[in-house]
């Protein structure tokens, strides 16, 4: 899976993920969903534009998950699971995001290290920059905006709890989540989610 940014413009879309999931629970194809929201404007965005773009990602997320019963607890479980959810969703579907909850989060719950600082995501971007020459083309606006937007994911599912924070919180991963992981037979992902049994 190649590296994307597409991150910037995506973001976490919990709000929208729980729209798109009950009616992609419904077999509808995106062209129908899409449709769907514009009609009721069910994004609350100021115009359609962005609407296209966001349903497809939350489709392709959803479609990434590769699990129902994970789609539903998405669509209905409450905000803390779905959250938490989603988070898994996005690490399916971009693998910036995989690496980073893998590779940093995963890693300071495995040491119980909970400290976090602008260090750790700068040496995640330096490390990809070095590694990877896609990566490494990308402006310093783009990288600084993944910075904002992977802050952001550990802020929406707890794991730290403001901007300024500099200690990761010890989560406890829904008992939802880490069936639907086992299920899936994707181990390496329990990890970002502070579950080592």
């Amino acid at each position: 899976m190649p590296y994307n940014g597409c991150l910037t413009a995506e973001q976490f879309l919990f709000y929208e993920m729980r729209i798109v999931s009950k009616q992609y629970l419904e077999n509808k194809s995106v062209e129908n969903i899409i449709e769907y929201v514009k009609r009721d404007n069910l994004f609350q965005y100021p115009t359609e534009r962005m609407i296209n773009r966001l349903a497809r990602a939350c489709y392709k997320r959803l479609t990434a998950l590769g699990n129902n019963k994970l789609v539903y607890e998405v669509a209905n479980a409450p905000v803390e699971v779905a959250k938490q959810i989603n988070l898994y969703a996005m690490m399916r579907y971009n693998r910036l995001i995989r690496e980073f909850m893998e590779g940093i989060v995963g890693e300071k719950y495995r040491q119980q290290d909970f400290s976090y600082t602008k260090k750790d995501i700068n040496m995640f971007f330096s490390r990809l920059q070095e590694q990877n020459d896609d990566v490494a083309a990308w402006s310093d606006q783009t990288i600084m905006k993944l910075k904002q937007v992977l802050t952001k994911c550990l802020i929406e599912t707890e794991m730290l709890d403001s901007v300024k924070d500099t200690t990761l919180n010890p989560i406890f991963i829904s008992a939802e989540l880490e069936t639907g992981i086992r299920e899936n037979n994707d181990l390496t992902a329990l990890a970002a989610f502070n579950c080592f049994r």
